[in-house]
């Protein structure tokens, strides 16, 4: 299995990259990585690194390609459109747009990689907008797919429409459940309550919802872990600022978790007993084991990894990508969009532009707009 690797741009440079690749290549015989970026740095670094892992033949699986030029997370967006050339960044799209990779993965600036990825690899046709979608942990070892986590901070009903439908597909395909429970995030579960756009996307998906999910209407921000819902709905500000609060609560419990055992010999005693218990929880709850958010809607298969990620972290964002590509995620999308299931007749309102105080109508022909 092919993929391209952006090493550059996260907090951590390519040290953690090229370390999480390496943790993937020992448990995915098959994989046959593109690794982007300053060729002279990274292939000092593979070779200190695969000697470290004690399995230096894992160098020679790794095909290093020379992208002298980094996007930096503090580039705008649309500042990358002046010449994404010899970056590494686009490197790894252009590999995925000329299919000499089945999926791209990076670390770097999430606004200038939708606008990029857009561009260079295209949307689905029908789909108004990407959205970026990870899943996270629910009670009793569920979990649920968050979205939009940072495409489109200005969205209108439309877009949370079609996030409804791409993020119960993404439910069907990946996870295998048969129809999906869809519900969109509100600040209430009564009909008056939010904004004029979420109103609206829930008459939308009451009157269209489709037959291939079940849309239960309204789910407040501390239902999103209960397990009620397979798919949540929101904006890109709102699910960005819910992840990384939720992330940082996981990491403060699990820390807090871990203070509370060591502080004293007893605990201490209870900690060897209870070993197998916490690994579990751990497991559940620690964000690196969740790392790595799809960019649905594309053409082609990309996920963007956080920018602090470990080693092991983009080691699991590797990993989700190579399930999106045993699945053939994006033939999904083309077969159901090709259907017009998510073709919504939109309100007068909508469609006359006039939408609710402080919030823009962007159609899928304007410029992206970005949380970061």
């Amino acid at each position: 299995m092919r993929i391209a690797i952006d090493a550059m741009g996260g907090d951590f440079g390519p040290r953690a990259t090229i370390g999480g690749l390496f943790l993937a290549l020992a448990r995915h015989p098959d994989l046959e990585p593109s690794v982007f970026g300053p060729q002279v740095e990274l292939s000092a670094l593979v070779a200190e690194l695969a000697k470290a892992s004690g399995e230096p033949s894992l160098a020679e699986r790794v095909r290093l390609v020379d992208a002298p030029r980094v996007v930096l997370q503090s580039t705008p967006p649309m500042d990358v459109f002046d010449d994404p050339s010899a970056t590494s960044l686009y490197g790894m799209l252009e590999a995925v747009r000329e299919h000499e990779a089945e999926a791209g993965i990076t670390c770097g600036n999430t606004g200038a990689l939708v606008a990029l990825a857009r561009r260079e690899l295209g949307t689905v046709p029908g789909i108004s907008r990407p959205a970026i979608s990870t899943a996270v942990p629910t009670r009793k070892g569920g979990r649920c797919y968050l979205l939009d986590l940072g495409a489109s901070v200005d969205v209108h009903a439309r877009h949370l429409f079609d996030f409804a439908h791409m993020g119960a597909l993404m439910a069907r395909v990946v996870d295998g459940i048969t129809v999906p429970r869809v519900a969109l995030l509100n600040i209430g579960v009564e009909a008056s309550k939010g904004v004029a756009r979420v109103r609206e996307a829930d008459a939308l998906l009451r009157a269209r919802g489709g037959s291939d999910f079940e849309y239960i209407g309204y789910l407040e921000g501390d239902a999103i872990f209960s397990g009620q819902a397979d798919v949540v709905v929101c904006d890109g500000f709102v699910g960005n600022a819910v992840l990384k609060a939720s992330e940082g609560v996981a990491q403060m419990l699990l820390k807090r978790l871990q203070e509370t055992f060591e502080s004293h010999w007893s605990t201490r005693l209870v900690t060897a007993l209870a070993r197998p218990a916490l690994m579990r929880l751990k497991a559940q709850l620690d964000p690196v084991r969740h790392n790595g958010a799809s960019l649905l809607g594309l053409n082609r298969i990309v996920v963007k990894s956080h920018g602090n990620a470990s080693a092991q972290a983009f080691a699991f964002a590797i990993d989700r990508a190579i399930r999106e590509v045993e699945v053939g995620l994006p033939e999904h999308f083309r077969a159901a969009w090709s259907q017009d299931v998510a073709t919504p007749v939109i309100s007068s309102t909508v469609a006359s532009g006039r939408v609710d105080s402080g919030s823009r109508d962007m159609t899928s022909s304007d410029g992206p707009s970005f949380q970061g």
